[in-house]
């Protein structure tokens, strides 16, 4: 083998292992910007509890549509506007505020906790095929009509939220 050769596939293969390992990072998965709502102010200049609020903000990343797929009797490609994915997270919120001891003691704060949870997402898309046939060998290779057809590719959404509601002592 040849060093430029050796060389070429040294660089291939690292770029490779690259790709794959940043694909395997569950931190680039789901990106979200944790946001801390700043409340203390409040707390010290009026003396009282105030509720302790954060969010976490998402970052959509979008996807590479898929490419245009070619069907035999269609002269149009099979999704002719092809649906983009987008992945990224569900926002996220973490509340804790006081609570009077109406419930009894022991009870002194209301707490949720819900964190980013991961979302995929694919965007609507649309399939036409033209009136026209394929040419016909039996017609001299000119095309016949036929009725139009449309769809309407509906969006696509998947996710799975998680939320933690609790009361207890202490803030």
């Amino acid at each position: 083998m040849k060093p430029t050769t050796r060389g070429t596939l040294a660089a291939v293969v690292t770029g490779v292992t690259a790709a794959m390992v940043a694909a395997a990072t569950p931190a680039a998965a789901n990106p979200a910007v944790p946001v801390p709502v700043p409340l203390d102010g409040v707390s010290e200049s009026l003396g009282v509890a105030v509720p302790r609020a954060g969010l976490e903000l998402p970052l959509l990343i979008p996807g590479v549509p898929e490419g245009p797929r070619f069907v035999t009797g269609r002269l149009l490609p099979d999704r002719v506007l092809p649906q983009v994915p987008l992945r990224g997270t569900l926002p996220g919120a973490y509340l804790r505020g006081p609570l009077p001891h109406l419930v009894g003691e022991g009870f002194d704060h209301i707490g949720i906790d819900a964190p980013a949870s991961g979302l995929r997402t694919l965007g609507p898309g649309l399939v036409l095929d033209a009136p026209l046939t394929p040419p016909a060998p039996d017609n001299y290779g000119v095309p016949g009509l036929k009725m139009p057809q449309a769809a309407v590719l509906a969006p696509v959404v998947q996710t799975v939220a998680d939320a933690d509601l609790g009361a207890g002592p202490g803030l």
